[in-house]
């Protein structure tokens, strides 16, 4: 039972470490928010590596909802242009 809980930990964290340069699809909506410029600093890395690590699910269907608001933007943008 135990390796079931590790895998789960252990792809939660290589999630958040994927995910951290998209990390407004998951959390803050579609749109990209404004960040200082210096970038990213270690300590939010950590930060959202370690949420991502126990709500991975989670994020995952919020990022999948967004990628849906995002695609159905673009579909009705496209349909406008024609």
């Amino acid at each position: 039972m135990n390796i079931y809980i590790y895998l789960f930990l252990l792809f939660g964290a290589v999630f958040g470490l994927s995910t951290f340069s998209f990390k407004h699809f998951f959390s803050e909506g579609p749109h990209q928010v404004d960040t200082d410029e210096g970038g990213s600093n270690l300590g939010e890395r950590v930060l959202w590596a370690m949420v991502c690590t126990f709500l991975w699910p989670i994020m995952l269907l919020t990022g999948l909802n967004s990628a849906r608001i995002l695609a159905k933007r673009k579909r009705l943008a496209l349909a406008v242009k024609h």
